[in-house]
């Protein structure tokens, strides 16, 4: 999968989100209504990132009175091999690398710093 996931380009990662966001199966008509809100892509264009997608294994298409797409990969994987692709790049694998960049470049307010703060406790065995 994460072979997949890392083939999705910032088009397709905008179909994607179309498909995530209903969170069911969509007509081709559907897809170009939303995508018309945010891009000025042709029906052409929309279709052929929706075959690529399909081509890749992330997408699912089935022929019913239209085509009607779904997503095989769910935005929670996605998002999981893009944030690991990431660590693993700029940060040889190191999570901490990454916080300990966002805490050095001011990118955390307060609260966000608490929010995470909260978060690394759920772990703790000595509350």
């Amino acid at each position: 999968m994460s072979r997949l996931v890392s083939k999705i380009t910032d088009s397709e990662l905008e179909v994607m989100k179309v498909l995530w966001g209903a969170g069911y199966e969509l007509p081709m008509a559907d897809i170009r209504k939303k995508l018309e809100q945010t891009s000025k892509w042709e029906t052409s264009t929309i279709k052929t990132l929706l075959r690529r997608l399909c081509k890749k294994g992330v997408v699912l298409a089935t022929k019913k009175e239209v085509f009607y797409y779904k997503h095989l990969v769910s935005e929670e994987e996605y998002n999981d091999f893009s944030t690991q692709s990431l660590i693993d790049r700029l940060y040889s694998g190191s999570a901490k690398k990454l916080v300990a960049s966002l805490l050095g470049s001011k990118k955390l307010n307060d609260s966000d710093i608490e929010e995470l703060r909260t978060l690394f406790k759920v772990g703790d065995r000595d509350e």
